[in-house]
């Protein structure tokens, strides 16, 4: 990584500026999310700052040379409104040509989809804790889906039942909201490829600098 100074927005526990502190990143790294519980967590690593805060809070200005969102953060950005006033703020705080790099899921995927209980995932926490997740979803209307995320024990037994909008946007769309946000798009990454997105990649991976 390159940038001197680089803010990760939605950074949950942190795991990207951590590694890249790990990797041997000498700059300034700054985690920003709103999840608390998830800070708390990042806040054990004391040479990264972290902040509370949602993507339209940050207010700094001219700091950073990267900005970046991960893990398709950037669609919890579901409102017009949302997007053009956390648009506004990471471009607020990059420096002349700073770059914006994120992730969102290809539309043309429709993976939403597969988004039912009886394909429900095993995942394993850091502890060893092994835990089922399930998705149903609720809605889809327009470019947004609305999703329910049940999380219980291997025999069943619910442990929290998380409620998320996320917003599907393609690459004409992401570029009519970067370009009015003073972005200009570099590059698009489809499944790891530099080039047209297609519907073959699951993911869109945006590179943006601020003009």
């Amino acid at each position: 990584m390159d940038a001197h100074a680089v803010l990760d927005v939605g950074c949950g526990t942190g795991s990207m500026v951590r590694r890249a502190r790990e990797l041997g990143h000498r700059g300034r790294l700054v985690g920003l999310d709103p999840d608390l519980a998830a800070l708390d967590g990042a806040r054990r690593r004391t040479d990264v700052e972290w902040v509370d805060g949602v993507a339209a809070d940050a207010a700094w200005d001219r700091e950073f040379d990267l900005a970046t969102m991960t893990g398709n953060a950037f669609q919890c950005l579901v409102s017009d409104e949302d997007l053009a006033d956390s648009l506004a703020a990471v471009r607020r705080a990059l420096r002349d040509g700073g770059r914006f790099v994120f992730d969102t899921r290809n539309p043309q995927m429709r993976e939403w989809e597969e988004w039912n209980p009886s394909n429900a995932t095993e995942v394993v926490d850091g502890t060893g804790r092994t835990f089922r997740v399930s998705h149903h979803v609720e809605s889809v209307i327009g470019d947004v889906v609305t999703l329910t995320e049940t999380t219980s024990t291997p025999d069943g037994t619910v442990l929290r039942v998380d409620r998320a909008s996320l917003r599907f946007l393609d690459v004409p769309a992401l570029g009519t909201f970067l370009n009015g946000a003073g972005f200009e798009v570099e590059a698009h990454d489809s499944g790891g490829h530099h080039g047209p997105v297609s519907g073959a990649g699951r993911s869109i991976g945006t590179i943006a600098r601020r003009v």
